[in-house]
This record gives C-alpha cells, structure tokens and sequence, in this order.
C-alpha cells in the first residue's frame, strides 16, 4: 500500500475528511514553497498537490496562471520541482505529495525517466491535465512499476460509461472538477455538485475528492458531507500573489485560510 493509500485510510478510520491543498512550485519564490508545504501540513492538511510550472496551463484561470508565469520568471524547471521534494521529503516521510501539470515536460524528459527520478523524490501521486486516461497506458505503466499513483479527472458533463472507465483508470483518489470551466471560475453550486458526486461514488470504491471552486470553510464543509475529501488551490494561489512581497504575511495568511477549512471539515463530520 502506497502512502497516497496509507494516509487517506488513517483519514477516514478518524472519521474525517481528506485536505488537500494545492500550491504551484516556486511561487511566490523557489525558497519559499518547501516552507510552505511543511507550514500546510502543520495546520491539517493532509496530501499536498504542486503544481509544476508550465508556460501554457490551460486549464487554469487567471489567478493560477499568474502563479505558473511567477514559478517561471525565477526558471522552476519539472527537475527543480522534484527537488523541492526531495528537499520536503528530509524532514516529512509520511505526507503524500502529489504532482499535478501538464504531459509536456514529462514526454519532453521520458517516461521511465520521469517515473524513476520522482519516485527517488518521494512522490506519491500523478495529475496529468492534457492527458486523458485513453492515450496515457505507457506513462501510467513507468509511474506504477514505480509506485506512483496515475490520478485523473471527472468533470460534471462526465457521462457515466465514461466515468466509470475514468475510476478503473485511477489509483488512489479520484478527483471530480465541480465547474464546468478553469480554476477558480463561477461560483460552485452545492447543491449540484452535492447529487453528482453521491451519484459517482457509486460508481466506485476509490476515495472521491472534489475541487475547483473550494475557497473556504463555508463551501468545504457541505462538499464534505458527501465527498472524501476537498481540494483548496486558487483560494490559496490567490494569497500568493497578494503577499509575494513579505514571505511572514503570506504565511500568516495561508495559515489562517487553512485552519478555517480545516475546522470546518473537522465539524462536518458524521
């Protein structure tokens, strides 16, 4: 059993609810994102997800575009994101990370190669946004001989057929995008997104996790009561670009954000 595995179950044998929160490597600056995973995971976050700079993120808005276009003004290339993980994985063994980006950087460094050097960095899970689950079997073979999980994506105009080869593709979670649009767009229908994944978790054992228009405590927790889990990025992403100037502030702020979803998870509980 893998750590993405590991920790989910510790997570819900406590009866509680994943958090995963979502930063882009090297934003605001490369010497402050291995900080600020530790800083996450210390206020109850569970997995983290980070984002790999990639100059044409396309499935992104407009806050976490600017967060990719900071990663890259200081060069945070695919092999600088894994070692920020190596770096992470010095003083955390235990918090899965999970890396969500684009094929390109990976295709452009070769699949085995990719899988070998970030199993060597510690990590747990793949997102591969442009690559659906149809066209990625040798990529998800090298990441499996590895022990990485292959993540993929449900979207609400997922029909059923389809959803259902989507979580037999899956390992270890299965993420469900709650807008029909990039990240952070439009405002999130609870009570929709609330029957679409009461409706897809029937159609699989794997943990189900919900993102995409999570921006704090009060839309987590009745996502929660239904989903495994919630996914926080451009709530987060959004801080990033306010406090880059003073590293404390964005700390403070980040922590503050956290600590609100997490209690609300924590209450929404059963």
């Amino acid at each position: 059993m893998g750590r993405l595995t590991s920790t989910i179950n510790a997570v819900q044998s406590r009866a509680q609810k994943s958090l995963v929160a979502y930063i882009v490597a090297g934003d605001p600056h490369p010497d402050q994102t291995v900080d600020l995973m530790h800083t996450l995971v210390a206020e109850g976050v569970d997995i983290i997800e980070l984002g790999v700079p990639f100059t044409d993120p396309e499935a992104e808005g407009p806050v976490i575009q600017l967060a990719h276009e900071r990663a890259l003004v200081h060069q945070v290339t695919l092999l600088k994101v894994l070692e920020m993980v190596t770096a992470f994985r010095l003083e955390d063994a235990t918090t899965p990370v999970v890396l969500m980006g684009y094929l390109n950087p990976i295709e452009a460094m070769g699949y085995e190669a990719f899988a070998e050097q970030a199993s060597l960095s510690g990590v747990d899970g793949l997102i591969t946004v442009n690559l659906p689950p149809e066209e990625a079997g040798p990529l998800a073979i090298a990441l499996q001989t590895k022990g990485i999980d292959p993540i993929y994506l449900l979207a609400p105009t997922t029909t059923d057929a389809r959803a259902a080869a989507v979580c037999r593709a899956s390992r270890g979670f299965v993420y469900y995008v709650s807008l029909k649009g990039t990240t952070g767009s439009g405002g999130l229908d609870i009570k929709a997104v609330c029957e679409r994944v009461a409706h897809l978790k029937a159609q699989t054992s794997l943990p189900l996790f919900v993102g995409f228009g999570i921006k704090d405590g009060a839309t987590a927790a009745p996502i929660a009561k239904v989903a495994d889990g919630v996914v926080v990025g451009s709530a987060i992403v959004t801080l990033m670009g306010e406090f880059q100037a003073s590293p404390q502030a964005l700390k403070s702020a980040v922590i503050e954000l956290v600590r609100d979803i997490r209690t609300a998870l924590n209450a929404s509980n059963p």
